[in-house]
């Protein structure tokens, strides 16, 4: 073989190795994005009035799918979990009642935890119609009682189809808002 063949060779060796190596690279790369879009956070928006003032419509979410794996969720927070009847439709919900609490809501719109009004201040207004929750409601160990912040337009706990969420059905805590850029940030 002449040194010119060698040299050719060499060069088509190169390029292969090369695009050999920018493949596996963009494959690792896809990996991972599928990784963390599956299993660490996800991109939500939020259609609808339900959770107004604190989110808007067209708000975009950044949901973290990772910690209530490590942790249960607390009082207060705001989850994302899929509608039992349309799995392609999310709800985003503050957390009320947690597992083995009993949650009532009296005709006045007060919550009460366990008997004890629950004190918050999240409710844009006083609630009009308690539903299901006018009698107690008796959590099991995985459930969760939710409510949307615009209290009198929000499908929650309160409803029959929606009714109390298990952990297992939960796709996660809401974490930031990051559309519109003016309002950027955590959300709580």
């Amino acid at each position: 073989m002449s040194k010119k063949e060698t040299n050719k060779a060499l060069r088509k060796g190169g390029v292969l190795r090369e695009v050999l190596g920018t493949s596996v690279y963009i494959l690792v790369v896809l990996l991972v994005a599928y990784l963390v879009v599956h299993y660490v956070g996800q991109r939500t928006e939020v259609i609808g009035e339900s959770m107004e003032l604190t989110l808007m419509d067209g708000d975009n979410l950044l949901v973290d799918k990772l910690s209530y794996r490590f942790h249960d969720p607390k009082r207060f927070d705001i989850v994302v979990f899929p509608y039992r009847y349309d799995k392609h439709t999310y709800y985003i919900k503050r957390v009320i009642g947690l597992p083995g609490e009993t949650v009532q809501i009296n005709t006045d719109g007060e919550i009460f935890i366990n008997g004890e009004k629950l004190e918050e201040y999240y409710g844009r207004e006083v609630i009009k119609n308690p539903e299901r929750a006018i009698e107690p409601i008796l959590l099991a160990d995985d459930e969760f009682f939710v409510l949307g912040d615009n209290r009198n337009n929000s499908r929650d706990s309160r409803w029959e189809d929606v009714g109390n969420i298990k952990k297992s059905e939960l796709t996660g805590r809401v974490l930031l808002r990051i559309y519109p850029f003016r309002e950027f940030g955590k959300v709580e």
